[in-house]
């Protein structure tokens, strides 16, 4: 039987199942009924061993010096590249690949070590990396991160994006976030002095400034705050009346600004203000400061509505007494209002001789007694 094996092929030559040569190239003549059997394969890429043993073909130097062979351990990976190319990441096992048309290169890779180094894989071809072989830690800009390796503290981290491995160690990363942040402190409900119950809303900014000593000290600073400035803003508050909180809402931020700027190295952040959004007092009190804020504006708006008729008044006889004594002030003001009403008046008659205006006078003015 006539067999042409191609460039890029080779062939087991098997005689009775036992494999006799490694054929490449050309055309060949077997008798199948002398139990000769040809499995024709590619070079190119993964070996196909047709199920024959890796031993086995190596004895043959022609097939040995045309592939690379290599078993990669239960501890490393290899980084597989094909002409100078990543392709793929290979897990533990032998691994044959023919390098006859192509380049084949398998670079072993340690994976009992902590951090992925950019000299065992470069940043680009990190992708390729099975997920269950590495993490992945991103600390974003104003954030710091705290690595534990086997539940032990190692480093803190800055902004970037590292990756380690875990085939061998345990990793894990506490990210904190050192931007300013604002708790809010909503609705506490708490007595005066005088037993009215006020409702407050408290804002407090602060930061994160020692990460490494509060994980050591506190869970998270965040809940202790809170709890700190309720219990401070319920001690000072219980000292006053109502209306003394309500002229002193300023000074209430201040003085809680003040007693939780002594506590901040305590639970490793910076204070950098607390102050008093709202007061909210019960309906019933709300109605009654309504009630009286309402009077006293209306107080106010009657003293002013008697002070300007008291000055209109004052103003209306400083007036009379100066055309009193002068006779021409007293004439220019009658021809003023002549005026204005004539400026109202359409059509005006006038009969017989004598002043224009002086009749005009006796029809609009009244006569003054005694001229």
């Amino acid at each position: 039987m006539k067999y042409i094996i191609r460039e890029q092929e080779c062939g087991y030559l098997l005689r009775d199942g036992v494999l006799e040569k490694v054929l490449f190239a050309g055309k060949y003549h077997f008798f199948s009924r002398m139990g000769y059997e040809l499995k024709v394969v590619s070079m190119i890429g993964e070996v196909d061993t047709q199920g024959l043993p890796v031993e086995l073909l190596m004895k043959h130097e022609a097939f040995a010096s045309r592939v690379l062979r290599i078993q990669i351990p239960d501890d490393c990976i290899g980084m597989h590249m094909i002409n100078g190319v990543y392709k793929q990441v290979l897990m533990g096992g032998d691994q044959l690949y023919w390098n006859v048309f192509e380049t084949n290169e398998i670079r072993l890779i340690d994976v009992t070590g902590t951090q992925i180094t950019e000299e065992q894989v470069p940043r680009m071809y990190r992708s390729f990396l099975p997920p269950r072989m590495y993490k992945k830690v991103v600390v974003n800009d104003g954030e710091t991160g705290l690595l534990y390796i086997d539940n032990h503290f190692t480093e803190q981290l800055f902004s970037g994006t590292y990756y380690y491995w875990i085939y061998a160690h345990e990793i894990s990363c506490k990210i904190f976030n050192l931007k300013i942040q604002q708790l809010e402190i909503s609705g506490q409900e708490i007595l005066s002095a005088d037993k009215v119950g006020i409702r407050l809303n408290i804002l407090c900014s602060y930061r994160i400034t020692d990460p490494i000593s509060l994980v050591q000290k506190m869970e998270g600073s965040g809940k202790l705050l809170y709890a700190k400035i309720q219990l401070l803003a319920r001690e000072y508050v219980g000292k006053y009346r109502l209306d003394e909180l309500l002229a002193q809402k300023e000074e209430i931020g201040k003085v809680l600004f003040e007693q939780m700027k002594a506590l901040q190295e305590e639970y490793c952040v910076e204070i950098l203000d607390v102050g008093i959004k709202d007061i909210i007092l019960p309906g019933e009190i709300r109605d009654i400061m309504n009630t009286v804020l309402v009077a006293e504006k209306k107080a106010q708006a009657n003293v002013i509505m008697r002070r300007e008729e008291v000055a209109s008044t004052r103003s209306l006889l400083n007036t009379a007494k100066l055309m009193e004594e002068n006779q021409i002030l007293y004439r220019l003001k009658e021809l003023e209002y002549l005026e204005r009403i004539c400026d109202k008046v359409g059509n005006i008659s006038l009969s017989g001789g004598g002043n224009v205006l002086e009749q005009l006078a006796g029809i609009v003015l009244p006569q003054r007694k005694g001229m």
